[in-house]
């Protein structure tokens, strides 16, 4: 690999991530980007964009029995707000959807009219069959804005750039657009130079409504898809070291411009990509992440499908087909972003459309992701709305202020690791996921092992490799397994003392036995089962702490008597406010 002077570093880090995607799960140290941009302003607001409460708070029973009500519960408890540096974003603000964050966008062409000159504030664009009206009107509009810069299709760039760089476009792309080479060095110096003057000269990194900005500006949507990248190699105009040279020099230039800000720029592209350099770019989100970039997927609507094993999330798939999610959280304000509009758009046919919103939302949440691309309509949240306030509620919270910790019980096939371990890896189970977790973890146990049920079963919705789902894990009392257990994360709950909370829990009436919750304090009264063959949710109060002295090293027991019991979702929702 040839190193441009000066980036040694992060090119050596890449090449780190590189052989760590070949031979091991291991990840290059973080890297430290550049130092403060000049002008910058302490980004974001302590407070949220939008501060609201719950439109739909849990009710706390009145005695120890516990209530009973037919499908799911997404309350929250009354205290709730969403989290700072947190929410909805779309094309358009929406108040009354609670989406309160806006685009700005704009082409390089529109705003980049000559090589030397300063910015178009007065030029109209269009990218994508959209019209952009001119840059100062849009930054004039008021309140918080993400940025999209449409930057490398032919028909976006400046003119003067293809002629300058002596460039043709490459593709075309699924839109039918072509791109320009932004590897090329002339290319990037000058997309550099207008990234530049747009966040720095031009104060949009200094902006207090300035949320973030999608980056580098490359390709369909500016999505960073591989399509062209691939078509560029097999014409013989791309090699990987030059493409892995210009990456790392890429996230070099972007950072030295955002310098603290840098989590607010957004790399669009993702781990294991569909590319033509197999394991070299593998980690290359990775890569960004440890250069302190921001990182978004657009790709949650297939929750079962490829974002199991997400480096750049912090998210890895245990032998035990577990999801575990560490990731570091000091410092800078940072987005991870994904984005959840495409159910019956895009291409997508979910044919239960409401299993494939929460689901979707779901693996956002387990991935743990702050900022979340919403569409009023295609996002279906009026037909939704307490589930989407619940995901409202949920965004960017950590273990230390959520309302609730949770666990989906499930086993679901991730195709995308059909034909390939994890490199260094072992999972035994593969393609198989056990659960979607967040602080709430199943814990198999003596007594208390989970089995896979078919009463849910979901195959191809809404695109055929997002594969089969087994929703609910079930009790098998035949194999001695009469109980679910748990375990909470410490940090949601403390070991030292019982807190008052609320566990909810989703099952499916069937049969005539009954269950209750055992917990190292004592037991709740049983819910006795009517055999209505519906979901329901069972809310118990009692207090609860995370002390994991119960068998297996668990804090909590669901305990069944007479039937087996099918259980697919469990909340603890803690009823007092961190920190009061």
């Amino acid at each position: 690999m040839l190193t441009p002077p000066g980036r040694g570093g992060l090119a050596v880090a890449i090449a780190s991530l590189v052989l760590a995607a070949c031979s091991s799960a291991s990840v290059a140290p973080s890297l430290t980007p550049s130092g403060p941009v000049p002008g910058a302003a302490p980004i974001p607001a302590v407070v949220a964009d939008d501060a609201s409460g719950p439109r739909f708070p849990a009710s706390v029973p009145s005695s120890a029995r516990p209530v009973v009500r037919t499908g799911d519960d997404w309350t929250m408890p009354a205290w709730s707000r969403p989290a700072p540096f947190s929410g909805f974003f779309s094309e358009d603000a929406s108040p009354k959807n609670h989406v309160p964050v806006r685009s700005v966008d704009v082409t390089w062409r529109q705003i980049a009219p000559s090589k030397d000159g300063p910015l178009d504030l007065t030029a109209t664009g269009k990218a994508e069959g959209m019209r952009f009206p001119p840059l100062g009107d849009q930054l004039a509009a008021g309140g918080p804005y993400w940025l999209r810069l449409f930057a490398s299709g032919v028909d976006w760039a400046p003119t003067w750039v293809v002629t300058t760089c002596g460039v043709t476009g490459i593709g075309p792309d699924y839109e039918g657009e072509k791109h320009l080479p932004i590897w090329n060095d002339c290319v990037w110096s000058a997309l550099r130079d207008t990234w530049r003057k747009l966040l720095v000269d031009q104060r949009i990194l200094a902006d207090p409504d300035f949320r973030f900005a999608y980056v580098p500006g490359g390709f369909t949507w500016v999505e960073f898809d591989y399509d062209i990248i691939s078509t560029a190699v097999a014409r013989h105009l791309l090699t990987e070291e030059a493409y892995l040279t210009w990456y790392a020099r890429m996230l070099d230039d972007l950072a030295g411009i955002a310098g603290n800000q840098v989590g607010q720029l957004v790399f669009t592209g993702e781990d294991y990509p569909w590319g033509p350099f197999g394991a070299a770019e593998d980690l290359l989100a990775t890569a960004a992440v440890r250069h302190g970039f921001g990182v978004r997927t657009g790709i949650t609507e297939e929750f079962n499908f490829h974002l199991s094993e997400t480096p750049a999330y912090g998210s890895q798939v245990q032998p035990d087909g577990h999801l575990t999610l560490t990731r570091d959280t000091s410092g800078q304000p940072r987005v991870f972003a994904s984005e959840n509009e495409c159910y019956t758009d895009c291409g997508y046919h979910a044919r239960n459309l409401g299993y494939a919103v929460v689901h979707s939302n779901l693996k956002a949440l387990q991935l743990q992701v702050n900022w979340l691309y919403v569409v009023p309509g295609d996002s279906y949240l009026a037909r939704y709305p307490a589930h989407w306030d619940w995901v409202r509620l949920s965004l960017g919270q950590t273990a230390a202020s959520a309302p609730d910790a949770w666990v989906a019980l499930r086993t679901a096939q991730d195709t995308s690791w059909s034909d390939q371990p994890i490199a260094g890896r072992t999972w035994p189970g593969r393609p198989w996921v056990r659960n979607l977790e967040r602080w709430l973890v199943q814990v198999d146990t003596p007594g208390a092992v989970g089995h896979r049920t078919k009463v849910d079963t979901h195959s191809g919705d809404p695109t055929k490799e997002n594969g089969t789902a087994y929703e609910g894990l079930a009790t098998k009392r035949s194999a001695g397994d009469s109980s679910l257990a748990f375990r909470a994360d410490p940090a949601f709950l403390s070991a030292d003392a019982a807190h008052p909370v609320l566990v909810k829990v989703t099952y499916r009436d069937a049969g005539r036995g009954s269950f209750l919750l055992r917990h190292a304090g004592g037991s709740t009264p049983p819910v006795r089962l009517a055999n209505t063959r519906k979901w329901r949710t069972a809310t118990f109060a009692l207090d609860l702490r995370a002390a994991h002295s119960m068998p297996g090293g668990t804090d909590l027991w669901l305990d069944t008597s007479r039937t087996d019991l099918v259980v697919r979702f469990v909340r603890i929702l803690r009823l007092e406010q961190p920190g009061r």
